[in-house]
């Protein structure tokens, strides 16, 4: 992938995932269930133990990391066109 097509990428990306809807989806779904534990803690804590093999818990990984690793990308992304914006 050329850096121009990364770039309209990224811009689309930015234009169809608002921070509006990123952040409250990211920490609804990064704190449920809110007790005992939130699963994205216990399923980061299992893989760091190397315990994370049932496919229902790397779902589960996914599931509750996925919209922050979204959040990442997008302020990612918004600081990349900063710095070419000023630059």
């Amino acid at each position: 992938m050329t850096v121009a097509r990364a770039a309209g990428a990224a811009s689309r990306l930015a234009r169809f995932l608002p921070y509006g809807v990123l952040i409250p989806v990211a920490l609804v779904l990064g704190a449920a269930p809110f007790r005992p534990e939130p699963h994205l803690v216990e399923k980061l804590r299992m893989l760091w133990s190397g315990t994370l093999t049932r496919p229902l818990d790397i779902g589960d990984l996914l599931l509750h990391g996925v919209p922050l690793a979204l959040v990442g990308v997008r302020v990612a992304v918004d600081l990349v066109e900063r710095r070419r914006r000023s630059g």
